[in-house]
């Protein structure tokens, strides 16, 4: 066991209580996500994690050890743990190699020089290795600050909204290239985000947060087919709420049906359809059945009324 939080009481004042008895466990060498809306509580449980900030009851240990908080140490942080924030603290006058290689050794300069550029290399920041940073877009700054995270090798690194300021072209190429580094090194990585769908393919976890609950601690594939409730639902997109009344109506297992659950068929009901809009990898459609509204994902355009029946991936284990 890498990580444990045990009966975690935390709140910013006594009116306002965030966390109230939360429990978790994280094992080595494993990618978690950490998600929910903005103000549920990533960014403060990967703060009190790294020691920012103090719980009022509760522990936390990493590697078995009970971790102090402020109250207990001199200098903020924990060994072996690395925390980037949403603000990068990178040195603005040095260079980007300068602040890359701030915690490796001086004592083989060419061990250091490869090393750095490796790093870069993970975050495609290998160009700008003698540009000072203050010269750095938001994004290029979030990418040298996680380089400078993985200079010193942890054994848990935790990233809050890491890509938020990286364009997508970039954003997709920086995933891949950094969740394999921390699988090959074996680092295991808490990340916090909003955007479940762009990172799932690289997780083995997912730790809903809801207004300081955890409400979900699954594998991606249980969490995506199984929600448990439509908040979880809503981080991996659209999907149709249905009330129990509707799902009465519709005589339908369940209340909650992605978008590509509804699919075209011979032997569907007809609806008609409201929308049909070009959305790249599909058409986007706004569809009435029985005085609900709904949306579902085609291949084509949908004229004035489609034939439609309900598949739900639960059934396709």
């Amino acid at each position: 066991m890498l990580l444990e939080v045990k009966n975690l009481h935390f709140s910013y004042t006594p009116e306002k209580k965030l966390f109230t008895n939360l429990n978790l466990r994280v094992d080595e060498g494993k990618i978690i996500a950490l998600a929910g809306e903005s103000g549920c509580g990533k960014s403060t449980l990967l703060n009190l994690i790294y020691g920012l900030l103090d719980w009022q009851e509760g522990e936390i240990l990493f590697q078995n050890k009970k971790l102090l908080g402020p109250k207990g140490n001199i200098v903020p942080g924990e060994g072996e743990m690395k925390f980037v924030a949403q603000s990068y603290d990178l040195m603005p006058y040095s260079t980007v190699y300068d602040n890359v290689g701030k915690f490796i050794s001086n004592i083989n300069l060419d061990e250091k020089r490869n090393k750095v550029m490796e790093l870069l290399r993970v975050v495609g920041m290998e160009n700008y290795a003698d540009t000072k940073a203050q010269f750095l877009s938001g994004g290029q700054q979030q990418r040298v600050a996680i380089a400078r995270a993985l200079s010193d090798l942890p054994k848990l690194l935790l990233l809050d909204e890491p890509f938020s300021n990286i364009d997508f072209s970039r954003k997709i190429e920086l995933r891949e290239r950094l969740f394999h580094y921390v699988k090959e090194k074996n680092i295991s990585l808490i990340i916090s985000t909003h955007e479940i769908q762009e990172i799932m393919p690289w997780l083995d976890q997912i730790i809903v947060l809801q207004e300081g609950r955890l409400i979900q601690n699954d594998n991606p594939l249980e969490s995506y087919r199984n929600p448990y409730n439509a908040y979880v639902a809503k981080l991996f997109g659209e999907v149709n709420v249905l009330t129990d009344e509707q799902k009465s109506l519709l005589n339908l297992p369940k209340n909650l049906w992605y978008p590509h659950e509804i699919k075209i068929s011979e032997n569907g009901e007809n609806a008609e359809v409201l929308e049909s809009r070009f959305a790249g990898s599909h058409f986007w459609n706004k569809i009435l059945l029985k005085n609900i509204d709904l949306v579902m994902y085609s291949e084509h355009k949908l004229e004035k009324t489609a034939k439609i029946l309900f598949v739900s991936d639960i059934n396709q284990h």
